[in-house]
């Protein structure tokens, strides 16, 4: 009898609390939040600094997970998670923010470094390798701004970007499902390089 393969783990990164729930850094935990109620998932507990919950994809089991530490320390959970659980590096998918893809672009790929997101470099850091998933949401940079700072990334999102950061959250989940279902390269031959409602005011050109 061949071993069963190991289930995949879904990664969203963001803060925690209701202050932080709508903001330009948090992206990825409102697309993990999608992935719970499309698949249903079991309801989310706190295990090693993160919120942790099941689903079932098709024949593959898929634990969602909400890191819920500070973001420069996302990795301490991800990788205690990924060794309790025996997933692999390759079964993994990161999903965060990027600022330097403007706001409703998707970008998938596999390893490469942090791009400047401590959350990503944390858990470089922790795991050791980079040979995850990743799942990039852009969230552009602030007009005539060549810098972005804290309180950027920390800021909601205006009200002409909203629905664009909406749609773009409801494709990160979909690009996430289409990796576990279909393969990294399926996916990223149907989203890279496709934003979705159009440019966004003030991101910049693409």
């Amino acid at each position: 009898m061949g071993t069963t393969p190991a289930m995949w783990m879904l990664v969203g990164l963001g803060n925690p609390g209701p202050e932080y729930e709508h903001t330009r850094h948090n992206v990825g935990f409102q697309v993990i939040d999608r992935l719970a109620a499309r698949l249903a998932a079991s309801p989310a507990r706190e295990k090693w600094g993160a919120l942790v919950a099941e689903a079932r994809l098709d024949q593959e089991r898929v634990l969602l997970c909400k890191p819920v530490e500070l973001m420069n320390l996302s990795g301490q959970s991800v990788v205690r998670l990924a060794q309790f659980w025996k997933v692999p590096p390759e079964r993994a998918v990161v999903i965060h923010d990027d600022l330097d893809l403007p706001l409703g672009r998707l970008k998938l790929g596999q390893g490469g470094g942090h791009g400047g997101h401590n959350g990503v470099r944390s858990i470089l850091t922790e795991w050791g390798q980079g040979d995850f998933a990743r799942v990039r949401l852009g969230i552009g940079r602030p007009a005539g701004a060549g810098k972005a700072g804290a309180g950027y990334v920390l800021g909601g999102f205006g009200k002409e970007e909203r629905a664009l950061a909406s749609e773009m959250c409801d494709r990160g989940a979909d690009a996430a499902v289409t990796i576990v279902a279909r393969g990294l390269l399926a996916a990223m031959n149907r989203f890279n390089g496709k934003a979705g409602l159009g440019p966004a005011k003030g991101t910049g050109p693409e």
